[in-house]
């Protein structure tokens, strides 16, 4: 169900007016200070009868594209084995369900934990307990809280050759076992297509006017060649999706710029993040992943080695024989709608959250226009 801005905003004013304390695990809070003991004894405890939440706290706030908080547990019995923290992702602002709720974002992470993440055997966050609203958009996702056991990676993060390996063979592990899925017609049928999820981002949520502002913003990190035609680069990204539409689909993680990566205690690759989840082609991924995890030098040195490997095992995962030569030029093609989801970002229309701040985002257009300059991508069509 596609609903309009009017129609967000009047379901959210409607719920904020009717804001309350919830008690029980079908209701989805207004706020994270609207939780209860009783609400979390009925999500957490269920396996345990006598077992309830005596007490919790929230942590620190962390407003962006979703409200997010870590949330420290105390129980009535000791030594319960159930979690002393967790992590916490909601739509509770309108902000929030503007950008997420038009592109089907919101209910592709509840089903991600709900239905997909258990059918996956690769480094993810593991969820407690998703749920949401489709009429009014609201929505909750509870995952086991890693902070205390792995790294976050952001634009400072130096990735090296063997990251850089593991983050294509993961990725190719989430594309092998979804290529061209039957799946897609029946549990997977609510995800959005690439194509339609990028036309809804860039029409609804003002991303297309906001690609050129940022573009123009970024000028001091874009090479001058690519700066000079400008005029250029969004017809280009049209064409970059016009183009994915004619691929084969399997699954896609689509935002998995180096943010949304982490490494585990035993330094291994992780990935979380999966609100922007849709079905389109591995290119999104590939292109999207190399151009924002790898230094420029690295990326220059590296990514024809990493892109063979990463074809040999979407291969051995299940995935077609892929030539060299076709990647490549798919590769070179989808960095175009790998960068319209960081210029918006870096001069955001005022209807939608303030999403990342600014010195990731010049960090992200300068790692990706200087791929598409290199590999003179405006000419790949």
């Amino acid at each position: 169900m596609k609903l309009s801005f009017e129609e967000i905003k009047s379901r959210f004013d409607a719920e904020s007016a009717a804001r309350s304390v919830v008690t029980s695990a079908d209701q989805i809070p207004m706020a994270y200070e609207l939780l209860s003991n009783e609400w979390f004894t009925d999500v957490l405890c269920k396996k345990q009868p006598g077992t309830k939440v005596s007490n919790w706290r929230l942590g620190d706030e962390d407003e962006g594209t979703s409200s997010r908080r870590r949330i420290f547990l105390e129980y009535n019995k000791a030594d319960s084995g159930l979690p002393e923290s967790v992590f916490c992702k909601s739509t509770f602002t309108l902000a929030s369900r503007c950008l997420l709720g038009m592109n089907g974002a919101i209910e592709g992470e509840v089903n991600f934990y709900n239905i997909i993440r258990s059918q996956l055997d690769l480094e993810a966050p593991k969820g407690l307990f998703s749920n949401f609203n489709p009429e009014t958009l609201n929505s909750i996702v509870m995952l086991e809280d890693m902070s205390n056991d792995v790294t976050f990676c952001d634009h400072r993060t130096v990735v090296t050759e063997k990251m850089a390996l593991e983050q294509v063979s993961l990725l190719a592990k989430l594309h092998g076992k979804y290529y061209e899925s039957d799946a897609f017609k029946g549990e997977l049928s609510y995800l959005n297509t690439w194509e339609d999820f990028f036309t809804i981002t860039a029409n609804e949520a003002g991303f297309g006017p906001q690609a050129d502002i940022g573009f123009k913003e970024a000028r001091e990190v874009i090479p001058e060649r690519l700066f000079k035609q400008a005029e250029k680069v969004w017809p280009a990204t049209l064409q970059s999706v016009a183009r994915h539409a004619q691929l084969p689909h399997t699954l896609v993680h689509s935002d998995v710029h180096l943010k949304n990566w982490y490494i585990t205690a035993d330094n291994h690759m992780g990935l979380s993040d999966w609100q922007c989840m849709c079905v389109g082609h591995w290119s999104r991924d590939i292109a999207y992943a190399l151009s924002t995890g790898l230094a420029t030098a690295d990326r220059r040195a590296w990514e024809k080695d990493l892109i063979i490997h990463y074809l040999a095992e979407l291969k051995a995962n299940g995935g077609p024989e892929t030539p060299f030569d076709e990647a490549w030029t798919q590769y070179r093609q989808q960095l175009f709608g790998a960068l319209a989801w960081w210029t918006p970002v870096l001069s955001p229309n005022p209807d939608v959250p303030d999403m990342q701040p600014r010195d990731t985002s010049l960090e992200f257009i300068s790692r990706m226009t200087h791929a598409i300059d290199d590999l003179d991508s405006l000419n790949s069509f």
